[in-house]
């Protein structure tokens, strides 16, 4: 029953280190990625689609990205998207594909990136202290039906501290990496 607690409790904490990777993937950095636009919702054949279902997205040069879609009457819808975004690029269209240009960024604008990276990495942190109070209130509810002994009950605990240290610090390296990708010129 132990098991059954921790392993929930691991399962959690690898899709919340997933989480955070995948919504650091849309933070901008110097360099062009799929990942800044791949996900953002696209109003087409009457429901909000993935851009990464619509169209073909390529990285030619370091600050260009190129988005091709697959029915070119999605264009425009496309370029309505990526306008409303938070992206703060404004995409050109030469009727066939849409290319965004990612300008320099500046050392102010790579702080508050930075910020957003910490803040989302604390989050998640925040998330992961959550999942261990849960799992842990579940072993003692199991110890308090005299399902598990006072010994297990103690050594669930550790376990379950234990992992939720080691995803911590890979969160800090996450996060970490991320800043440093960020701050890079």
């Amino acid at each position: 029953m132990v098991n059954d607690v921790i392993h929930e409790f691991e399962g959690r904490m690898k899709k919340a280190v997933e989480a955070l990777r995948h919504n650091l993937a849309t933070i901008r950095t110097g360099r062009a990625s799929p990942g800044l636009v791949e996900h953002l919702q696209v109003g087409a054949y009457d429901s909000m689609m993935p851009l990464n279902q619509l169209a073909g997205i390529s990285i030619p040069e370091a600050r260009l990205i190129v988005i091709q879609p697959y029915d070119a009457g999605t264009l425009r819808a496309i370029e309505k998207a990526i306008q409303s975004s938070d992206l703060g690029i404004n995409p050109s269209n030469d009727g066939r594909l849409i290319r965004l240009s990612l300008p320099q960024l500046t050392e102010e604008r790579r702080r508050e990136l930075v910020k957003v990276v910490r803040t989302r990495v604390e989050d998640v942190k925040v998330s992961i202290r959550n999942q261990r109070r849960d799992a842990i209130d579940d072993l003692r509810q199991l110890e308090g039906e005299k399902l598990i002994s006072e010994d297990e009950l103690h050594r669930g605990q550790d376990r379950i501290q234990a992992i939720t240290d080691r995803y911590s610090k890979e969160l800090d390296q996450i996060g970490t990496e991320k800043e440093a990708e960020v701050m890079e010129v």
